[in-house]
């Protein structure tokens, strides 16, 4: 079909983009280089169409599909929306591209060369014009600038090989079973776009329910807005499990269609777990100072507070409340949801829905999956944890125990205001110091009992110092503080080459506390907290700097930024992989435990300056490992993607 017959299409409705399609996501760079691959007449591949008649087909956009047959584009949303956008100079009514993707795309006539406009080199040179003029105007008025050029010839010729790009027949695979289901369809669609972004079990589930509430993505996605703003960061698969455990007892999508859920119900849901959502997020911000969402473990856990809530209600006395916070901290510490976690789930939405004690219903699976007691052990502390269980473990206890800033002496537990009175994690013994004194690993030096949290310019003001030049000090001005982050008060231990005996003597106060803490919590002996604000009205609370200005921090953060950028998860921060006994094996940076594209691509690792042991253990456990960003980059637009260069 030629291009300008499939554009026609598209403006006439008859070619659109299925509901389930994720949405524009290509740069500029590649659209200037498809526009270069069809100048020189390279292949740019087949495209993909969806041949049916069905009466209700959702369809992203806001237009009407006209009755007959339709074209839904199943492979080659990218390739279609560029072209189009510079064709027509806008974009297609199906797309959510962001117009500056292809608009002002030039071309030098002299040169041959495709770039984006900048007026520095364009501004005053009349061989660069636009593409989407070339496109749309009549050739006397793109030559007038150069009409007494001696090359005109060569320059004429160059822009009618580029208008003739829309006399280009593209390839176009028409699937015609008019009768298959969208279960086909999606299916199909994740074996031939093999190099792009498979759909989880969620999007299919979503798709579905968008045929009958075309809202729906939208809706739940100013939800998780709402959410992120507040510092809660989830996905669209979470919010719909939340849904689906509410309507159906169950976490498997395909519970939704079993049982029959119309869209009423799912908009009653939605409504639900929203409500109960919020519970549970008040109830942990609240009685356990986790705040955001890089603190809080595995979401799953929030798929049974919202079923427990949703059969309980959310105003129960407190020592019930207590004990819910006691099952979700061993939950988040033991990985419960590091296994199978739909099965998983779904025994807990049972357990949450059972009369009696549903809260001790939770807590007795638990003991019986880990065959341990419930207990917070010294020897769970001795790993590097940046951003995992017992990271979170820390700074709950930070906000919760009365914990008091170095600098300033005030508690750390209310809601802080302000860039300066920010969290930030603070090395006791600085990086730099134990490094330059030597004998010490990275994992020594990351360890939990050398972290505390501090405000953001108390870190700043200690930077570098030892513990044996500033602990004194601050205890002097504000007694009581060091012990309020459980440091050992004996001075021998503040000394650099006492370091590990610092570590020992910290982990026995931190497991300690800890376990003071969850016993309080079990047996409802701590006094009720202050009243709870609800999560819309708090101020945002942004994750706290792990290691302050430290660059492996900053590869992974960006890593994280990068990848969300390119609508995929952002990976697991200090994610701890364990034995099926709980067993911690390693701490992993940046981790993807279920693939990078869940149920399609294998588990992935980032690792920063790890050690070759860290590495074996991961893929002995068959992750795939990155040891720079530039590599996990290169694997997800070349893997995951299917965006390598054109040209």
């Amino acid at each position: 079909m030629k291009l300008k017959d499939i554009l026609e299409q598209i403006d006439q409705g008859v070619m659109a983009l299925p509901q389930f399609q994720r949405g524009f996501v290509w740069k500029r760079w590649q659209v200037r280089n498809l526009m270069e691959s069809l100048y020189l007449e390279y292949p740019i591949g087949s495209m993909l169409v969806w041949q049916t008649r069905a009466k209700k087909i959702e369809v992203k956009g806001e237009q009407d599909l006209p009755l007959g047959v339709h074209e839904l584009l199943l492979d080659g949303q990218q390739r279609l929306t560029s072209l189009y956008g510079i064709v027509r100079g806008k974009k297609p009514d199906f797309s959510n591209a962001e117009p500056a993707a292809f608009l002002n795309l030039y071309f030098n006539v002299e040169t041959e060369e495709f770039e984006f406009y900048g007026p520095t080199k364009m501004k005053h040179n009349p061989r660069w014009v636009s593409v989407t003029d070339v496109m749309q105007k009549d050739l006397g008025d793109l030559i007038k600038p150069f009409i007494t050029d001696p090359n005109l010839a060569d320059y004429v010729s160059r822009i009618a090989k580029i208008t003739g790009i829309l006399d280009r027949n593209f390839h176009v695979e028409t699937m015609i079973d008019r009768s298959m289901s969208m279960d086909v369809v999606v299916d199909i669609f994740n074996q031939v776009n093999s190099g792009g972004t498979k759909l989880s079990k969620g999007d299919l589930a979503l798709a579905k329910i968008c045929a009958d509430w075309p809202e729906a993505r939208e809706t739940m996605q100013a939800r998780l807005d709402t959410l992120a703003d507040n510092g809660y960061h989830f996905n669209l698969d979470w919010l719909l499990r939340c849904v689906n455990g509410l309507l159906t007892g169950h976490a498997d999508f395909s519970e939704l269609d079993r049982q029959h859920v119309t869209v009423e119900q799912v908009h009653d849901g939605l409504a639900k777990a929203e409500k109960h959502v919020d519970s549970a997020l008040i109830l942990l911000a609240s009685r356990l100072g986790l705040d955001h969402s890089y603190v809080q473990g595995s979401p799953n856990a929030l798929v049974a507070m919202a079923r427990f809530f949703d059969k309980h209600g959310a105003f129960l006395d407190h020592a019930t409340l207590d004990k819910l916070c006691y099952w979700y901290i061993h939950a988040m510490l033991w990985q419960r949801y590091s296994g199978p976690v739909e099965t998983r789930i779904r025994q807990d939405i049972v357990a949450v829905a059972d009369g009696g004690e549903p809260v001790e219903n939770l807590i007795r699976r638990l003991k019986d999956e880990n065959r341990r007691d419930l207990r917070v052990f010294e020897q769970d502390l001795t790993a590097s944890n940046r951003g995992g269980r017992f990271f979170a473990m820390l700074y709950m206890l930070t906000r919760v125990n009365g914990a008091r800033d170095f600098c300033k002496g005030i508690e750390l537990k209310k809601f802080l205001l302000g860039g300066g009175n920010q969290l930030e994690l603070h090395h006791i013994f600085p990086k730099s110091q134990l490094y330059k004194f030597g004998g010490f690993g990275r994992e020594e030096v990351n360890a939990i009992a050398n972290f505390a949290f501090l405000t953001k310019d108390c870190n700043g003001r200690i930077s570098a110092k030892l513990p044996e030049d500033y602990f004194a000090h601050y205890e002097t001005k504000h007694p009581g503080v060091l012990a309020s982050h459980w440091i050992p008060m004996d001075e021998r231990l503040w000394k650099i080459e006492n370091y590990r005996d610092f570590l020992a003597a910290r982990r026995e106060l931190l497991a300690k506390a800890a376990n003071d803490f969850l016993d309080q919590l079990y047996h409802g002996s701590m006094p009720e907290a202050e009243a709870p604000q609800p999560i819309i009205a708090q101020a945002a609370h942004p994750r706290p700097v792990s290691i302050a200005s430290d660059e492996e921090e900053a590869e992974l953060q960006q890593a994280m930024e990068w990848m969300k950028s390119k609508g995929l998860p952002h990976g697991e921060y200090g994610f701890e992989l364990v034995s099926p006994h709980g067993e911690l094996l390693a701490t992993l940076d940046l981790a993807w435990p279920r693939g990078i594209q869940e149920g399609y691509s294998r588990q992935a690792a980032l690792l920063i300056n790890e050690s070759e042991d860290t590495r074996n253990i991961a893929e002995d456990h068959d992750y795939k490992c990155f040891t720079s960003l530039s590599g996990l980059q290169h694997y997800v637009n070349d893997e995951i993607l299917g965006e390598p260069e054109l040209v």
